[in-house]
């Protein structure tokens, strides 16, 4: 069985640049599959490569069981397909943007999850979301809050940090090490 490499943080942590950096390291191996999310955001809005659905066509995707995973964040509807059980079961591993606040739900639907945290430091999350200029001032303090009370919640028996604090290469190398390195789960 493949290992399940749910990559979490705060927006602005570098979650899609990271998972970016080690997709194209690693786009040769065909035994590493980066999973695509099923999002309720035009796919011209900058971020993640996703597919791009409606409100209703996501409804409507979630009723016919397209997915194995699916949330709600931020006014925003976040699913993950059914291929990934598939790549799981082939022993090929998987790598996905996932939710901290789905992470006890992932994990209870995958045990042996591999939650892969991205971590940095409130300075540099603040001028991250301030270079961006996607939101205002009390938006991105709301952020800077709720990515530090989240990031010291989370907990799980695998769970790895990633500090991003410094360059893309730095952490980005950390988390191919991790995703390369760690065995496949053994099936029972």
């Amino acid at each position: 069985m493949g290992n399940l490499f749910y990559i979490i943080g705060g927006s602005g942590a570098g979650k899609d640049s990271l998972i970016d950096y080690a997709k194209n390291h690693l786009s040769d191996n065909s035994s590493i599959e980066f999973v695509r999310r099923y999002v309720t955001r035009p796919s011209n809005a900058g971020g993640e490569n996703h597919f791009a659905l409606t409100k209703e066509d996501f409804l409507q995707y979630k009723d016919k069981e397209y997915f194995v995973m699916d949330w709600f964040s931020h006014n925003t509807y976040y699913g993950i397909g059914t291929e990934i059980n598939c790549w799981l079961s082939k022993n090929i591993s998987v790598v996905m943007n996932g939710s901290r606040e789905y992470l006890l739900t992932a994990a209870n639907k995958y045990p042996n999850i591999i939650p892969v945290l991205i971590s940095v430091d409130p300075l540099i999350l603040s001028e991250r979301l301030f270079s961006r200029g996607r939101e205002n001032y009390d938006e991105i303090q709301k952020r800077i809050a709720q990515a530090i009370k989240l990031e010291h919640s989370v907990g799980h028996p695998n769970l790895i940090t990633i500090e991003n604090n410094t360059s893309i290469e730095h952490a980005g190398d950390h988390l191919l090490d991790v995703i390369t390195n760690i065995p496949n789960n053994k099936c029972a």
